[in-house]
């Protein structure tokens, strides 16, 4: 059996997000390396104790998300099935290299520290994402031209994370409830990512990867899909351009579900933290297991059930 692990983006940041890897000691160093880019501040802490919106500043979220991504891994990775499929949404795409043996998982921390510097210096004030369901992408791109937006990633069952600047948010989310959108809420990220707004921040993070020591092929039994078109990464320069186009390209996330499909996925596992990807691809694949790490109240909860998959 095949199973594909999903690693999360930004936004669901939540003060239980490290419930079954804080503790885990295959994870210590992780958290270790977190702190210093941090400047000190230990995540588990910072999760508990910061405000909302400081756990959602750009640099803060992208480390917390990938830590998590990464210490999950870390701590499930004896249980792992012998085939993998892994993909990343937005910034877990990052991760996703990690969990697949490309870089280093102490790298991966740094690439999404640098990658969260990049964005910051190309982004403008007030620019954020909204998530739209329930309208036609033809109807989505129409309003996105009229507000001066952009689609940054496809989600299954018509649903949309659009990008732009936040007035711009604003008006597209009045409009869009009156053509009868099911679901409008703006998403806790203050960047428009995957739009050509951070066009400067993919050509400086491409800069990076070149200085980065990148693994010439994943681990044995991995397959890894790129986000911008869901398909099976096989050249590695090809990738790590296509990884940093990502920041200023829309994410095909519905493409790359499909694509974990075809290859043969017979079940999904969310790293966190949330379960929205793992709620994704189960109401999409019903037929198909889904579940997120948070769904289980010990790790060796998830070790059983991982060891359903061989």
């Amino acid at each position: 059996m095949t199973l594909a692990i999903l690693c999360s983006g930004q936004g669901p940041q939540h003060p239980n997000m490290f419930a079954l890897t804080g503790n885990a000691p295959e994870a210590a160093d992780l958290f270790a390396h977190a702190a210093a880019l941090l400047g000190g501040q230990d995540p588990r802490e910072m999760i508990q104790t910061d405000t909302n919106a400081a756990v959602h500043q750009n640099r803060v979220g992208q480390i917390l998300c990938t830590v998590q991504a990464l210490a999950a891994a870390a701590t499930l990775r004896a249980a792992w099935p012998r085939r993998l499929i892994i993909a990343g949404y937005s910034v877990g795409e990052v991760a996703a290299w990690g969990v697949a043996g490309l870089v280093e998982a102490t790298v991966a921390l740094d690439l999404v520290a640098r990658r969260a510097e990049a964005m910051d210096a190309a982004s403008a004030v007030g620019d954020g994402l909204l998530f739209i369901r329930g309208l036609s992408r033809n109807t989505v791109d129409a309003l996105c031209k009229h507000h001066n937006a952009a689609v940054a990633i496809v989600n299954p069952g018509d649903a949309y994370i659009l990008g732009g600047a936040g007035e711009a948010l604003d008006a597209l989310a009045a409009d869009a409830k009156g053509m009868g959108a099911a679901r409008i809420v703006r998403v806790a990220v203050n960047v428009a990512s995957h739009t050509a707004r951070l066009a400067a921040a993919s050509v400086e993070f491409r800069k990076v990867l070149d200085e980065t020591p990148i693994k010439r092929r994943p681990n044995m039994g991995v397959r890894l899909f790129s986000g911008i078109d869901g398909t099976s990464m096989l050249d590695i320069p090809a990738g790590l351009d296509k990884l940093a186009a990502q920041i200023s390209h829309t994410v095909q996330w519905a493409a790359c579900l499909e694509g974990c499909m075809e290859a043969g996925a017979s079940g999904f596992l969310e790293l966190g933290p949330g379960r929205a990807l793992a709620e994704m691809a189960g109401s999409t694949y019903p037929r198909i297991p889904a579940r997120g790490i948070e769904d289980f109240r010990s790790v060796n909860g998830a070790r059983s059930w991982l060891a359903e998959f061989g």
